[in-house]
């Protein structure tokens, strides 16, 4: 008998809403951190399905975050029992904290942890808390929000936590558990792992090599148009039809800030990023790191 999926909790989210969860054959789950591409997964599996950049609803209906405590878990099911396409929804839960059903695919995106904790901290300023905390049934803190480290001083803290990383999730601890419990499934037919540097470096063979194993024929003349809708800055430019919903953002064009990588390494000293590889080796196999650090390498 498999192990019960593990429980994963923030004051966000809750994993426990899988429990139950009624899967149909064909269903897509993108599972990935924070500030990890997911949205850009969600994209190029809309794009995918209605092989057309005119969406038909806002992504954030088209592909639920099934965990999110903002919308009550009836109404997303409702919703995606409603739906009559192919379904693909998000997730931060890593894969030991969901079904694995045989007859979904499960997608998960992996981006260089500095890369994503630096975008984390952006991401943390466009955060209307006290929306978020309405909307999640938590009290309303009194007074001014709490002075945040900066940036540099926060991500050196960041890399040395110890944080449990079922409590949180977005640590460096909890990244590497996310990415290596996928990495040790990834002989698993139904388990994809994709990079973010490899979709900035190639959208076009990774939406066709995605497309391939999600078993979608799109006609020729249509991939032109649909790699272009999944660019950075096509999306930035709708952002309004493409965040997570739930307005829980100040800034719908914020939340696309950057899209490129080595953000996290530039803001290190060459001591400061040998600790950190360092503090990674403790935390994560070595073919698992030469992966998520040099993409296009150590993928099998």
């Amino acid at each position: 008998m498999p192990a019960s999926p593990v429980r994963y909790r923030s004051a966000d989210e809750d994993s426990g809403r899988w429990d139950g969860f009624p899967f149909r054959p064909g269903d897509i789950v993108i599972s990935t951190r924070s500030k990890s591409g997911t949205t850009w997964m969600q994209m190029i599996c809309a794009l995918l399905v209605f092989q057309t950049p005119d969406l038909p609803a806002p992504l954030g209906q088209l592909s639920p975050w099934l965990d999110f405590l903002t919308t009550p878990l009836a109404e997303v099911l409702a919703r995606l029992d409603a739906q009559r396409h192919r379904r693909f929804i998000k997730t931060h839960t890593p894969l030991d904290g969901i079904p694995l059903d045989p007859r979904a695919t499960y997608l998960v995106v992996a981006r260089h942890p500095l890369d994503m904790a630096v975008s984390l901290y952006h991401q943390g300023d466009n955060i209307d808390r006290a929306r978020m905390q309405e909307l999640t049934g938590q009290p309303v803190p009194a007074g001014p929000p709490r002075r945040r480290s900066p940036l540099k001083q926060w991500l050196l803290g960041w890399i040395d936590s110890e944080d449990d990383p079922r409590e949180e999730m977005d640590s460096l601890p909890g990244v590497m558990w996310h990415l290596s419990d996928a990495w040790a499934r990834r002989s698993q037919p139904n388990v994809l792992l994709f990079h973010y540097d490899d979709l900035s470096a190639d959208l076009a063979g990774q939406m066709r090599r995605l497309a391939g194993e999600l078993g979608i024929t799109v006609p020729g003349p249509a991939w032109p148009g649909l790699v272009r809708a999944a660019t950075f800055e096509q999306m930035r430019a709708r952002a309004d039809r493409f965040v997570p919903g739930g307005g829980v953002l100040k800034s719908s064009a914020a939340f696309f800030r950057r899209g490129s990588s080595g953000a996290g390494r530039e803001l290190l000293t060459d001591a400061e990023f040998a600790h950190y590889l360092a503090r990674a080796a403790q935390l994560a196999p070595p073919d698992l790191l030469g992966w998520l650090h040099a993409p296009g390498h150590a993928r099998e």
